[in-house]
């Protein structure tokens, strides 16, 4: 593992009387390409929610990224401003503005640099333009950038949402269940994009995903949450059968026979 980029100790987090982490320790490696896996309920959104600063955690823990303190003592720091620029953040429902085009969506992403009133105005640099129009070439989807963000399909969405973080300049991308909502043939690609992303880039991405098989195919190292705890934390070759049995249950067996064969 190369230069931590991101680094969680003791990170708990509570909702009333449920515990969504315990005590979570992690730290990832700049140009790694980390799957999250485990059961629904287990913690993954929130650990996602946590390192960018959108969910704030217990005291007693802190989150780091690019070695500025995100969170510490129960509380968001000002370090968290410097560190989203570099953090960009896939949500499962694109979370694309339906009403605005595709560039103006994948545009968003440069507001950390270029004033809002230009923004507010669509009088984007032409430096912006370009960028815009080379990172929606780069996901496929220049062809769209016309066309209104919610008259596309899932697939074509979650491509603009991967857009506009590379218009952003991310270092770092954070993908919640960047596929649950897609069909198996865009599921497939937009997993491609962020692989490649990660291999030709250098991105570092941490992705959360219920297909185990995905998470397998695309990265070689795999964290896995429990009840909000580290179950595994390992290559992803290290996933057998009895492994996976443990962190799922003894259900896993007949849901993911297909994964397991």
């Amino acid at each position: 593992m190369g230069e931590a980029v991101l680094k969680l100790e003791s990170v708990s987090k509570t909702f009333g009387q449920r515990r969504a982490l315990e005590a979570v320790s992690l730290s990832v490696g700049r140009g790694e390409m980390v799957a999250l896996i485990g059961p629904s309920g287990s913690g993954k959104s929130t650990l996602l929610r946590s390192i960018s600063g959108l969910t704030e955690i217990d005291s007693g823990g802190t989150v780091e990224a690019f070695g500025r303190t995100v969170q510490a003592r129960g509380r968001v720091t000002e370090g968290v401003r410097e560190a989203r620029i570099g953090i960009g953040f896939i949500f499962q429902q694109f979370n694309l503005v339906g009403r605005l085009t595709l560039f103006t969506n994948a545009a968003l992403g440069a507001l950390g640099r270029v004033p809002f009133w230009r923004g507010l105005l669509g009088r984007w640099p032409p430096e912006t333009q370009v960028a815009v129009m080379q990172a929606l070439a780069r996901v496929g989807v220049a062809d769209y950038a016309g066309q209104r963000a919610g008259t596309l399909s899932g697939g074509q969405q979650q491509r603009g949402a991967i857009a506009r973080a590379l218009v952003q300049g991310a270092r770092v991308i954070l993908a919640d269940e960047p596929v649950a909502s897609l069909d198996p043939v865009s599921a497939r690609r937009v997993m491609e994009i962020l692989k490649e992303l990660n291999r030709t880039d250098g991105l570092t991405l941490v992705v959360t995903l219920h297909q185990v098989d995905y998470a397998i195919r695309y990265c070689e190292r795999v964290v896995a949450l429990k009840e909000g705890a580290v179950a595994y934390d390992g290559p992803a070759s290290g996933l057998d059968r009895a492994r996976l049995i443990d962190i799922y249950g003894p259900e896993f067996e007949d849901v993911f026979h297909e994964e397991l064969r």
